[in-house]
């Protein structure tokens, strides 16, 4: 793919810097509610009722973390919707015994994974300059870029998800090395995280624990 040039790239600059401008005049905020849902008042969810969670709503929820930003456009993140019975047995392998349940009950398990080989696709992402050699030959720098992305991604997906109306718990108990010989053998994949999504059994929700505060762990320089 060729990066625009001449009177096409200024063009497609105005028209990002206007369309900006426009979002920013519509919506200078989210409400407290909409907060509220995403973060401040959204908790981690350990049971599940068994209504079930049409295709479409998870690419929507896809849709929305592609557009969250991440260095060079890398994009690493790749996801495994894990819902089928047999998805989930051979998922169930590589989980802790008290995190099983909470698996096995979600009507989804998303796998957040990220690709070594993402920097194959910058002539596609990042079309204006040829990044590849930055990563061709430094795998630990590639590697670096696409944990801390991909992590970044699965955040992104956690609050899209709870923003279309579902809920979800993040699982790190699991074990990542059974997760990449299952489902990612002889690919460029390495798996990150877990998130069970789907509509929460709140009867399961305990008190929400402690936060900081802002000056216990905020500071000016």
């Amino acid at each position: 793919m060729s990066a625009p040039t001449g009177d096409t790239l200024e063009a497609m600059r105005a028209k990002a810097q206007q369309d900006h401008r426009d979002l920013r005049r519509r919506i200078d905020r989210l409400s407290d509610d909409a907060i509220d849902l995403i973060l401040r008042g959204a908790r981690s969810h350990y049971a599940w009722t068994d209504k079930p969670i049409p295709d479409g709503l998870l690419e929507e929820i896809y849709e929305i973390t592609i557009n969250g930003a991440t260095s060079m456009n890398t994009l690493p993140a790749r996801i495994v919707f894990v819902k089928s019975p047999e998805g989930k047995e051979r998922l169930a392998k590589s989980v802790k015994p008290a995190n099983l349940p909470k698996m096995m009950g979600a009507p989804v398990t998303a796998i957040i994974a990220y690709d070594l080989d993402h920097w194959k696709d910058l002539p596609f992402l990042f079309p204006h300059e040829d990044r590849r050699p930055m990563f061709e030959t430094n795998p630990d720098y590639s590697a670096d870029t696409a944990y801390r992305n991909g992590t970044l991604q699965g955040a992104y997906f956690m609050i899209a998800a709870r923003a279309v109306g579902l809920d979800v718990g993040a699982m790190s108990g699991f074990s990542n090395a059974i997760v990449d010989e299952e489902f990612f053998a002889g690919t460029t994949l390495k798996s990150n995280f877990l998130i069970n999504i789907g509509f929460a059994d709140e009867t399961a929700l305990f008190q929400k624990l402690p936060r900081f505060s802002f000056d216990q762990v905020c500071s000016f320089a």
